[in-house]
């Protein structure tokens, strides 16, 4: 079975900053592209910052120039560093893969989700 889980949401002012993080885990081949969503109550979950296995990344217009993804391929994790953070950036972070587990196709996979709350 694989697993994303993530850490580091929590209560932040405005202007601050959070690092959230995932690790992936289980019976794993390949990781492909890997992405953080969010979503806020009442609102679609929308797509954050996705980096490829390559290095390559796409941003949301709403977090360019303050939110950075990472990753270490070696250790099947995702990073996101958010800095600047505004109050509308309050929303359930989730964690997303698509991994190639051992004897099975690939798949996307999701993480449980982390809150960040950023106050005003």
């Amino acid at each position: 079975q694989v697993q994303l889980v993530e850490s580091g949401g929590g209560l932040v002012q405005s202007g601050g900053s959070l690092r959230l993080s995932c690790v992936a885990s289980g019976s794993i081949l390949s990781v492909y592209a890997m992405a953080w969503y969010r979503q806020a109550p009442g609102k679609q979950r929308e797509l954050v910052a996705v980096i490829i296995s390559g290095g390559g990344t796409d941003y949301a217009d709403s977090v360019k120039d303050r939110f950075t993804i990472s990753r270490d391929n070696a250790k099947n994790t995702v990073n996101l560093q958010m800095n600047s953070l505004k109050p509308e950036d309050t929303a359930v972070y989730y964690c997303n893969a698509r991994i190639k587990p051992l004897g099975l196709p690939a798949a996307n996979y999701w993480g449980q989700g982390t809150q960040v709350t950023v106050s005003s």
